[in-house]
């Protein structure tokens, strides 16, 4: 359950990640992103409208598209995120578009290409790669034109919770911080995203609780506050209810899985 959880990246910049199992709840950022399925089967549904993809089958999510990502039973994937200003010319052509369809696919070169994505390589080599994998996206795709009002406050509740998840991130803060009214932010993002805002400030937490048990040897209490939580029983019983196991027992199967891939 490990996701970049960044919303927004450098100009120049790029981030590949891979890993198995993933599931994150609705959310925007200002960059494009490709969502490969390498092995099992995904869901991503974008705008509300989902799209199943295995093998070859990709995502590609526009910038402040609202997505979410669910693996049903078992998955790996590649998700290559990427600033709009590394494919301006694409990016400048469709700057007010959206693709009517996000699923397109891919051929064992662009997959290869990708998994083999370095940040280091030179920035003409880098732009050559998404420009190419963009063409490969617009060659069928149809567009759309995009309605962003509704996105763009909940951009600014997304970025507030990405700020703020580890101290004061309650609604009645972003309210303040906002203007809106507690009753009004508490019912657009419902309508918007499927979940309550106290559910998703919860996720939010447990994503990055997972990535600091297998990223680092902080213990479990560390990582609960590091995140958010305000005692080691709350922040158990959520990590259990939303992975399905202890923070304790996840790390484990996450070392001896890589363990395993070493071998």
């Amino acid at each position: 359950m490990l996701y970049q959880t960044q919303h927004s990246i450098l100009p120049d910049k790029a981030t590949l990640e891979s890993g198995n199992d993933l599931n994150f709840p609705n959310h925007i950022h200002n960059s494009f992103e490709i969502i490969i399925a390498t092995d099992g089967e995904m869901e991503i549904t974008v705008q509300g409208i989902k799209y199943t993809i295995s093998g070859n089958e990709c995502v590609l999510v526009f910038p402040n598209q609202l997505h979410e990502i669910k693996t049903p039973s078992h998955a790996e994937h590649t998700i290559l995120i990427f600033s709009p200003q590394l494919v301006k010319t694409f990016g400048n052509r469709f700057e007010n578009f959206v693709p009517k369809n996000n699923k397109f696919y891919l051929n064992d070169f662009y997959i290869d290409k990708i998994s083999r994505f370095d940040n280091k390589k030179s920035l003409l080599e880098l732009k050559g790669l998404l420009y190419s994998i963009c063409g490969e996206f617009d060659k069928n795709a149809e567009y759309t034109k995009f309605k962003g009002d509704d996105q763009n406050l909940l951009l600014k509740i997304f970025n507030f919770v990405a700020e703020n998840y580890k101290g004061k991130c309650t609604l009645y803060e972003l309210a303040r911080r906002t203007n809106y009214s507690y009753v009004y932010l508490s019912k657009h993002f419902s309508k918007n995203t499927g979940i309550s805002y106290t559910e998703y400030v919860c996720r939010f937490r447990i994503n990055e609780a997972c990535y600091l048990l297998t990223s680092t040897s902080n213990t479990v209490l560390d990582i609960a506050y590091e995140c958010g939580f305000d005692c080691l029983r709350s922040f158990n019983r959520s990590f259990k209810s939303i992975t399905g196991i202890s923070p304790s027992e996840y790390r484990k199967q996450k070392i001896s899985r890589n363990k395993n891939a070493l071998v």
